[in-house]
């Protein structure tokens, strides 16, 4: 990262303001998008495929358009997001840097089996599969419907009892997850070179760990019910049947 990367972190930490005209939120962002492009790279060698950054129509075409919207997320949330697309992955790999944290969050979101209803047999779907054992900061965050807030747990805590994650939404169940990890950087998080170390080994260890084991959920194909089993069934007639039975 740049010089001025330092000079930024001082000044969310000091509870300063980031201009709109900011010449080091500029560089930072600069810095940030060659950082996800060699992100890119080094899984596509560690995975032998076409690593991509995931990058909207709007911003592929107007650069200044995208350089300003992140402007305006490291202004109001004091965070730079990237997102990679690994080959035939469950889905993208989302990497946030939070400078008020002054930690970096790895993760993918799926959604939830949609043949299972209850809380804990859906996070039981996405917790078998999770095959390792360093759980160190993984978490599992519960998208719900409607107004409900998201809520997440430990990975490591859901896999002792399951049952937790339901809460007091007995009533609902989660639409979607999503399964990250949060490592907390602190003092390493504002030195240029520490940050990209650690970044170059977060984002990889928590794909191969993780990310690459993951399955998004499908729907079943249809089958064929036992009452239409005869091809009688399907003809002209009987299905101009059914719509009168409909109609009526």
């Amino acid at each position: 990262m740049p010089k001025e990367w330092g000079e930024l972190n001082k000044l969310v930490s000091s509870g300063g303001v980031i201009s709109a005209k900011s010449t080091d939120a500029a560089a930072v962002i600069s810095a940030w998008h060659q950082e996800t492009r060699d992100l890119a790279l080094i899984l596509s060698r560690m995975t032998e495929t076409g690593v991509t950054e995931r990058i909207s129509r709007k911003h592929r075409k107007d650069v200044a358009a995208r350089v300003k919207d992140e402007l305006l997320v490291l202004r109001e949330r004091h965070q730079l997001i990237a997102e990679l697309d690994v080959p035939d992955a469950a889905a993208a790999i989302t990497i946030v840097a939070d400078l008020g944290r002054r930690s970096v969050d790895v993760g993918m979101t799926l959604r939830a089996p949609e043949d299972k209803v209850s809380t804990k047999a859906r996070v039981n779907w996405i917790l078998r599969q999770i095959k390792t054992d360093r759980l160190d900061d993984i978490h599992l965050r519960l998208m719900w419907p409607g107004k409900a807030e998201p809520t997440q747990h430990l990975i490591s805590e859901l896999r002792e009892n399951p049952e937790m994650a339901e809460g007091d939404k007995g009533h609902l169940s989660p639409h979607s997850f999503h399964i990250f990890q949060s490592k907390r950087l602190s003092a390493r998080f504002t030195q240029r070179a520490n940050f990209i170390v650690d970044l170059e080994e977060l984002i990889p260890g928590f794909y191969g760990d993780i990310g690459a084991n993951l399955t998004p959920w499908q729907k079943r194909a249809p089958k064929i019910k036992e009452d239409r089993s005869s091809a009688d069934d399907v003809t002209t007639k009987a299905m101009s049947e059914d719509a009168q039975e409909f109609d009526g």
